[in-house]
């Protein structure tokens, strides 16, 4: 448990440290504020913690995900990188600092991001899941494509890598693949509206006249 707790928190000085008890409450009161959705004083009761191991990595990842549910993402991302600090190769934190990129749509920092943490972690979830988000809102279809069709080898059923694939095909033209694909989507979750969307987008081209053609009047 003592070796844990010198990983867990960067020991600074046994003149500021905290007890196991402090901490302890410190972190149970910051989990009943976020529970409600008082994000400010789910953070204000970590400060003491915050204070005495600020290069603690548990504490900066910690303040990270509140600063963004709080909407504070410049203070969100700071802790989260002060977290990888404390651990260089720690893939959470890196999914962690991608959450407030997505929500200010640094997608170009989110794509660096991601492809270094399936450097280590070739599948590794969310890493692709976000990945693929970057991809497609930087107009990368080509790249999309090959990150769910990798990802769909090895969860067949997905829904979220599935509508990334049959977007990225319908954006690269391949209209007849990707209504395919949205039709066996809603058999999977039949409330998709991303799926219910395309569908009758692609439906109603296909009654459209093709380009020059003669029109009805």
């Amino acid at each position: 448990m003592r070796k844990l707790f010198f990983i867990i928190f960067t020991w600074v000085s046994l003149t500021f440290a905290l007890s196991y008890q402090d901490i302890k409450k410190a972190y149970e009161k910051s989990y009943m504020y976020e529970k409600v959705g008082d994000y400010k004083d789910a953070i204000r009761v970590l400060m003491p913690v915050y204070k005495a191991y600020p290069n603690g990595y548990t504490i900066n990842l910690r303040l990270g995900w509140l600063y963004y549910l709080w909407g504070k993402y410049d203070n969100s991302e700071f802790h989260y990188r002060q977290a990888l600090k404390a651990i260089p190769h720690s893939i959470e934190a890196k999914l962690g600092i991608s959450l407030p990129l997505m929500a200010q749509s640094r997608w170009k920092e989110v794509e660096s991001l991601m492809f270094s943490v399936i450097y280590i972690d070739y599948y590794n979830y969310y890493a692709n899941l976000r990945l693929c988000k970057a991809l497609e809102e930087q107009k990368k279809y080509k790249q999309e494509l090959q990150i769910a069709e990798k990802m769909t080898y090895i969860y067949p059923t997905s829904v979220p890598f599935l509508v990334y694939l049959a977007k990225s095909y319908y954006y690269l033209g391949n209209k007849e693949k990707s209504k395919y694909l949205f039709e066996q989507i809603l058999i999977l979750d039949p409330e998709n509206l991303v799926a219910k969307s395309f569908i009758q987008k692609l439906e109603k081209q296909s009654k459209s006249p093709p380009k020059g053609g003669n029109k009805e009047n």
